[in-house]
């Protein structure tokens, strides 16, 4: 009777997989706009937007096992005035939902939250979607087990002005992981902000450009392990704060705190120079390690009594590249016996996923590429110009 059992559950979730349907919105279609397929779809769907715009049509997806993609190019949703529960222009609380090649842009609401996407629950992964002009790209909720990762996307002149809303704004969940994605121009507010109890950015350009007026440009507020790998970070000449990474500055929210920056290169274009990093907590509440940074007229790194600090090393303007790669081939090198030991560090961390390991470098817009030199240079960039 046992085995029995076992081979009708098996039994009903083939049934349920074969069940599985695409369903097919735009123009022509039976479904014309992505709200009709949310209010029809079922767990384990697709759901494929034909390439074009899409205004003032809005939605809540609550499946699981969910797939949402633009199909023959981006998909572009606009507002126009209108959210989804007063939230955003997609409310996202299923189990596990995937979401590609789709633009947000004009979200709106009351209370200045409006968001592209307003995350409230389960698993969310975006890859190769654009946040553009909404008062907050990416908003989540605070459930503890929530988790979301973001893969190739844009996030630009997002923010309502006031400095409380952001490009990305993570609350208190388990997990964050943004790989490969290009991060600009947050209107006054950070270009990312996350509160989730392990958050991991790895091979991004966070840089806020000519005219941005972003505040923080990568923020830790409660802390939690925070591994900062492969990232070029810009702070721009008219920023109105000094800071570009903070840590902890609204209190320490988990019992393991811990900041790792590896190979970032932070660059500051302030007339005054800034502070590249700041970590609150009292001693012994964290524990940071910074290795084989680079840092372009942004100073020197302000660390901790008792954090790591190795292979840092400074540099100007005239060294660098417009793409952000070094001029001269031995200008940052890095020895090799040093760069093992610190990409054993990085990627023991999380089990030796393969985007903590300095492999890849970010390519820009929004894209990674390989390494192939076995040499390494301090910073972000591996490639020579």
């Amino acid at each position: 009777m046992r085995f029995a059992a076992g081979v009708m559950v098996v039994a009903c979730m083939s049934i349920a997989y074969a069940q599985a349907v695409t369903l097919r919105v735009g123009p022509g279609q039976r479904l014309s706009v992505p709200s009709q397929a949310a209010a029809i779809a079922k767990d384990g769907d697709t759901v494929e937007i034909e390439a074009g715009t899409y205004r003032g049509d809005v939605a809540v997806w609550t499946q699981s096992r969910l797939t949402i993609r633009g199909r023959g190019g981006m998909a572009r949703l606009i507002a126009d005035g209108r959210s989804a529960e007063s939230k955003a222009i997609w409310v996202v609380r299923g189990g596990d939902i995937s979401i590609e090649k789709i633009e947000f842009s004009g979200a709106r609401v009351s209370d200045h939250n409006g968001a592209g996407i307003r995350f409230e629950k389960g698993r969310l992964q975006i890859t190769a979607c654009r946040f553009i002009d909404n008062e907050n790209g990416i908003l989540t909720g605070s459930d503890p087990a929530s988790q979301l990762d973001i893969s190739f996307s844009e996030f630009g002149n997002n923010g309502d002005g006031s400095g409380k809303s952001h490009n990305l704004y993570v609350g208190h969940i388990a997990r964050l992981r943004v790989v490969g994605s290009y991060f600009h121009h947050a209107r006054i507010g950070h270009l990312l902000k996350s509160r989730a109890a392990v958050s991991i950015i790895s091979h991004n350009r966070l840089t806020d450009e000519s005219g941005g007026r972003a505040s923080y440009e990568l923020e830790f507020p409660n802390g939690g392990l925070a591994l900062v790998l492969g990232n070029i970070i810009e702070q721009s000449a008219t920023s109105e704060n000094s800071i570009i990474i903070s840590y902890g500055a609204e209190g320490l929210g988990v019992d393991s705190n811990r900041l790792v920056l590896v190979h970032n290169t932070i660059i500051d274009r302030r007339r005054f120079p800034g502070t590249p990093l700041v970590v609150r907590g009292k001693p012994g509440e964290v524990s940071v390690q910074a290795i084989n940074n680079l840092l372009i007229d942004a100073g020197q790194l302000s660390l901790p009594i008792g954090a790591t600090d190795r292979g840092n090393q400074s540099g100007t303007f005239d060294e660098l590249g417009t793409d952000y790669r070094p001029q001269d081939a031995t200008m940052w090198r890095v020895p090799p016996e040093r760069n093992a030991v610190d990409a054993a560090l990085a990627s023991s961390l999380l089990q030796q996923d393969p985007w903590l390991l300095m492999s890849m470098e970010y390519k820009h817009p929004a894209q990674v590429s390989e390494v192939l030199s076995k040499t390494r240079n301090a910073g972000a960039m591996q490639s020579i110009k």
